[in-house]
């Protein structure tokens, strides 16, 4: 595993793409007023704290679950299909994850649905495009 032979804007444009898939996901035409019903939020409960640091924060988290996914998928015989197949399995595990910890919050099925789905389906085009831009 050699940080020197990674390649960077992959790993930048898959996080983007994550933030991006997100940024719909959670859209009110999307799964937004579910995500907010699911959590008890209200318009008024999302305007606290500062979006700035919000969105910063999480596209750095973004970046690093980028670079690591990479990390994995750095093998010259990597491709679109096994960069796919890495991202949905890594998504499995960061939803299986985030279930648990849902499931002692004593969350509601759809928020489990809603961001799992996320998770699987930002999960996977990003090693889609990790696998693809070798």
């Amino acid at each position: 595993m050699d940080p020197s032979t990674l390649n960077y804007p992959a790993i930048v444009v898959a996080a983007l793409s994550a933030f991006v898939i997100g940024g719909l996901w959670y859209s009110p035409p999307l799964f937004g007023k579910g995500w907010m019903k699911a959590n008890n939020f209200s318009d008024d409960d999302l305007k606290g704290g500062s979006p700035a640091l919000i969105y910063g924060i999480a596209l750095l988290l973004t970046l690093i679950i980028s670079f690591n996914l990479a990390m994995f998928l750095n093998d010259p015989s990597t491709t679109l299909a096994w960069g796919l197949t890495a991202g949905i399995l890594a998504g499995i595990w960061a939803a299986a994850g985030l279930s648990i910890v849902a499931l002692f919050e004593r969350r509601p099925l759809s928020y489990h649905l809603i961001n799992d789905g996320y998770l699987l389906v930002a999960f996977g085009v990003m090693g889609l495009i990790l696998g693809a831009w070798r």
